[in-house]
């Protein structure tokens, strides 16, 4: 969930975040050791490469571990 430490971490990029998932910051904290809400941090990621390279270097994994995580919660 470092990932998700990470989105939240700006104003900005957390209110996007909440936007495009629907999630609700009560929603949010209620479904975090659920799959679904790990991916979607993932996939919210992915979904913008300047999000998944900062992410990426901040957390020090490479982006393709992120994408290769997303493709595996996606089976």
């Amino acid at each position: 969930m470092n990932a998700l430490g990470w989105v939240l971490g700006d104003d900005d990029r957390a209110t996007r975040f909440l936007a495009l998932t629907g999630l609700t910051p009560d929603s949010l904290r209620a479904s975090l050791g659920e799959p679904a809400t790990l991916a979607a941090v993932i996939e919210f990621l992915c979904a913008h490469e300047a999000d998944l390279v900062a992410a990426s270097e901040a957390l020090g994994i490479a982006p393709g571990t992120l994408v290769a995580a997303r493709e595996r919660l996606a089976r």
